[in-house]
């Protein structure tokens, strides 16, 4: 089964954060996620979505399926996110990204090639929140996916 990768701008600094996110990380089994830290470019998004392609391009040669996350995309209820993106891992044959955009949102680059935008919530969170979030509720599809107790 393939690697699902989370792009992300800038590192994540807060040890309790990282520590979260290494938690939910060693949890998840099939198929695992791959967090990929690209440099923030001091909020010029144009420039941010340029290194977020470059990374993806050096990861998938072919045709990447890109999914941004930003606060108008699609929402979900947990069962349902585990639904569409179980199904989307199944029946899509190149390598998926998910990609969390600097503060200032995605670049136009990157908005022409993604495939679909996913929202976490109609909050706004901030981008070391949004990718303990995005790692948990993976976990979470996971879970619901193998009937497993975690998801009540």
């Amino acid at each position: 089964m393939k690697d699902v990768h989370l792009i992300v701008l800038g590192k994540l600094k807060d040890q309790h954060l990282e520590a979260l996110e290494n938690e939910y990380l060693k949890r998840i089994t099939s198929p695992s996620l791959k967090i990929i830290e690209v440099k923030a470019s001091a909020e010029n998004k144009d420039v941010e979505a340029e290194e977020a392609l470059k990374k993806i391009r050096d990861l998938e040669k072919g045709n990447p399926y890109i999914v941004l996350l930003e606060e108008k995309g699609k929402t979900f209820e947990s069962p349902a996110f585990s639904e569409w993106i179980n199904n989307l891992i199944e029946r899509e044959s190149s390598k998926l990204f998910f990609v969390i955009g600097g503060a200032e949102g995605h670049g136009e680059a990157i908005r022409k090639v993604a495939k679909e935008k996913l929202s976490l919530s109609s909050l706004t969170f901030p981008h070391k929140l949004a990718r303990v979030l995005f790692v948990e509720q993976f976990y979470r599809a996971q879970t619901i996916k193998n009937k497993h107790p975690y998801h009540k």
